[in-house]
């Protein structure tokens, strides 16, 4: 793999959202779906050789729309899950916004159990960098995964401190941005997987 490849982070669009169901385990939505199949149109898709996705629902289901097109397997790994929040589980938009400012403003806390987002933004760094070292096959690398751990990839790229400023825009996820580990940097902000 040539240290100055470009690689995709990519967030998985809508879901189906249930107080029922662990959030692990919650399914991209049929807009969700929708979403991810209009990013199959983006010129830079064709450039892809391998996908990669975090082990919740909702990742796998936009890595399989992508795989499926490209007639390319996926390779789920944990380390590339959201930060862990199973200490509260489904928590009301309006409360859930609450903490998640929270957790972006005070990376060295644990906000009501959640992992910090400064041990999230270490998981998630060394997740990406060991999988594009180790990666193969010769060209861009796909990486579905969550909008807050994106966040915090993308402060480490661009050297910014950990904040929600660098969040991904509120339309229901599937955003993306290009970037590179060597040299380290990010080439885009946040765009919408569906917006060409």
């Amino acid at each position: 793999m040539p240290s100055q490849a470009h690689h995709y982070f990519i967030t998985h669009p809508n879901v189906v959202v249930s107080d029922t169901v662990p959030v692990p385990q919650w399914p991209l939505s049929d807009l969700g779906r929708s979403r991810m199949k209009a990013a199959l149109g983006l010129p830079w898709i064709r450039e892809l050789t391998a996908i990669y996705c975090s082990t919740e629902q909702k990742a796998i289901d936009g890595a399989h729309i992508l795989g499926a097109h490209l007639q390319l397997p996926i390779k789920a790994l944990h380390a590339l899950g959201e930060n862990d929040r199973s200490s509260t589980g489904f928590l009301p938009p309006p409360e859930f916004e609450k903490v998640a400012d929270t957790f972006f403003a005070q990376p060295l806390q644990s906000v009501r159990g959640w992992e910090r987002a400064c041990d999230a933004q270490a998981r998630i760094v060394q997740a990406v960098s060991d999988l594009v070292n180790a990666d193969t096959s010769g060209g861009s690398i796909a990486i579905v995964s969550h909008g807050a751990v994106g966040a915090l990839l993308y402060c480490h790229l661009t050297g910014q401190d950990i904040s929600r400023r660098w969040d991904q825009p509120a339309n229901g996820g599937g955003n993306y941005f290009r970037f590179s580990m060597s040299p380290r940097d990010a080439y885009s902000h946040w765009q919408a997987i569906d917006v060409q």
